[in-house]
């Protein structure tokens, strides 16, 4: 089953990108602060090719520049004529900010050219290899493609947990049970969902949203102020979606639920299993022991697997010839 949302990923200006890596790589905005708005398209974090030759090669124009000791020692030695060529080269591609890494002093003439090109220049204690590591991951976390799923997303035994299924069949109420058996909250009625890495998704509830959850009859809960600081938590890896149905009356259920069910979303493949929803079922209960399950599983473990195969010995011993091929 693939979902219909359709995936969206949006530029961040460099100035989202220094917020969020201000605290976490000590950066400091050195100059070009007008140039703030200049949006990020791409993860690509690199040092220039300077010492190189000292031609710019042709790429991609959004990226994040760090120059490192070599860079400014390379720039440092050339005459000044060739230094202001290398210098408005640099500043003239069209990058989306600059970073001077190792806590060296920045040069003047960076400044001053920054300020004129309202290019974004900071500064950075932090060696270049770790900037264009953590840099490069903030801003492909940032720029990963997105989508947007309803349903109630918590956090059960340890795991991420997608809660859909059809309007006013009990999503909400369900979630409810579950918080209140020690479960954690992430998110309800909207998710944010991003494609973190190809084989990874991670929801995050819109802040809008957050501690918040809607229950018919109850109306808009604080779960926060309910349950406390444990019972909330804003974003989590999805690794299971449980999908509630109706129970129809006389429905045929693969009662061994031989073939696991996947959602794909944004390409990745989630396992979901599909609960019917009947009076006197303890869903609670089901989702957790459907959670226990899919953690067994996840370690090799497989119950039908394991019931078939001492099924087919069962008959192999009452008749030899059942169990050759």
């Amino acid at each position: 089953m693939s979902t219909q949302s359709v995936a969206v990923s949006h530029p961040i200006p460099v100035a989202e990108l220094f917020r969020q890596a201000e605290g976490r790589l000590r950066l400091t905005w050195v100059a070009g602060r007008e140039g703030g708005q200049r949006l990020l398209t791409t993860d690509l974090i690199q040092t220039p090719p300077l010492v190189a030759g000292d031609q710019p090669e042709e790429g991609h124009p959004d990226r994040v520049l760090v120059l490192g000791t070599a860079e400014l020692e390379h720039l440092r030695r050339l005459p000044p004529a060739d230094q202001a060529r290398a210098v408005g080269r640099l500043f003239s591609r069209q990058v989306a900010a600059v970073v001077v890494a190792g806590g060296t002093v920045v040069p003047p003439y960076l400044v001053t050219a920054a300020d004129r090109g309202n290019l974004p220049l900071f500064s950075s204690p932090e060696s270049g290899p770790s900037l264009i590591r953590i840099l490069s991951h903030i801003a492909g976390q940032s720029l990963a493609p997105t989508t947007v799923l309803h349903g109630v997303f918590l956090e059960v035994l340890g795991l991420g947990v997608l809660l859909t299924g059809d309007p006013a069949i009990g999503k909400s109420e369900l979630a409810l049970a579950l918080i209140t058996r020690g479960h954690r909250l992430v998110a309800d009625d909207v998710l944010e969902v991003r494609a973190v890495s190809p084989d990874a998704l991670e929801g995050r509830c819109p802040v809008l949203l957050r501690d918040y959850m809607e229950v018919r009859g109850l109306g808009l809960l604080d779960i926060r102020s309910l349950f406390g600081e444990t019972a909330v938590k804003y974003q989590k890896h999805i690794k299971l979606i449980i999908h509630l149905t109706p129970a129809t009356q006389g429905e045929e259920v693969d009662r061994l639920d031989m073939s696991a069910g996947r959602r794909v979303i944004l390409g990745v493949a989630v396992p979901e299993v599909q609960i019917p929803v009947a009076a006197g079922r303890n869903l609670a209960v089901l989702v957790e022991v459907a959670v226990r399950n899919h953690i067994l599983k996840l370690r090799g473990n497989d119950p039908t697997a394991q019931f078939v195969e001492r099924q087919r010995l069962a008959l192999a011993q009452a008749d030899p010839e059942a169990g050759e091929p």
